[in-house]
């Protein structure tokens, strides 16, 4: 079985960590067609509060613009699906970037959601816990979601964003978010607040958890972070991208 590497580099701005997400799925994707065997299990949490839209997400529909100039609140775009949510300090991210060769069960869209969310649902479930998945790729407490997923595939290898409410300002997805047009069956056309929740439980605890799940081990300390300039320049920064829909 291959190694996942995992690793904590959460950076300064929002633009470098979603960058960061793409750039390690371009990583494993050269390093899969070279025949390298190389994966990646990484945490982040933004320092500071940020609305992403998921990268076919409608700008106006899903966010209030209005609310997010006046909290001084930027809105950017990711390069994977799923939906729109808000980030910020109490929401642990993790990213895993697996290529298909040695997670082949991955290839198969609907296979590679019901894999990893069910297994990070396992790992996060406790005997008073009723974590389980929910919709296509939330993980929920009983009825109430902490945790969005989404994906962006390359030919070789799948990018898979994962984010955990544990302290998180719920307040602020209500103030900068509209009420979704498309809903999970689940929410029962419930307002954001009565949907979501924090999961009860450490960051260092989660992220031991989830290393514990993907039998991870620690990335070396010499290897370098990949490239990001290009990046954040010519896609994350940009007003093109982020308002494309």
């Amino acid at each position: 079985m291959i190694d996942v590497r995992f690793f904590d580099d959460s950076l300064p701005t929002p633009e470098e960590n979603l960058a960061l997400d793409e750039a390690l799925l371009i990583e494993v994707t050269a390093a899969a067609k070279r025949g390298e065997p190389l994966a990646y299990l990484r945490f982040w949490e933004s320092r500071q509060y940020f609305v992403v839209l998921g990268v076919s997400c409608r700008l106006h529909d899903d966010v209030d613009t209005e609310a997010c100039e006046t909290a001084g609140v930027p809105v950017l775009r990711r390069a994977s699906g799923g939906g729109t949510v808000v980030q910020g300090p109490g929401c642990l991210n993790f990213t895993l970037v697996l290529p298909f060769e040695s997670f082949p069960i991955l290839r198969d869209v609907q296979n590679s959601y019901r894999e990893i969310v069910e297994r990070c649902g396992d790992a996060l479930a406790s005997e008073t816990a009723d974590i389980a998945m929910r919709g296509s790729c939330d993980l929920a407490r009983g009825d109430r979601k902490f945790s969005g997923n989404a994906q962006k595939r390359s030919s070789h290898a799948v990018l898979h964003h994962g984010s955990i409410l544990y302290d998180f300002d719920l307040d602020r997805i209500s103030e900068l978010l509209r009420e979704p047009k498309k809903q999970p069956d689940y929410r029962e056309t419930r307002r954001h607040l009565d949907f979501v929740m924090n999961l009860p439980m450490r960051p260092d605890e989660i992220r031991e958890r989830l290393v514990a799940a993907w039998n991870a081990t620690p990335n070396p300390g010499d290897v370098p972070r990949p490239p990001l300039d290009e990046l954040v320049d010519e896609k994350y920064s940009r007003r093109k991208w982020t308002e494309k829909f």
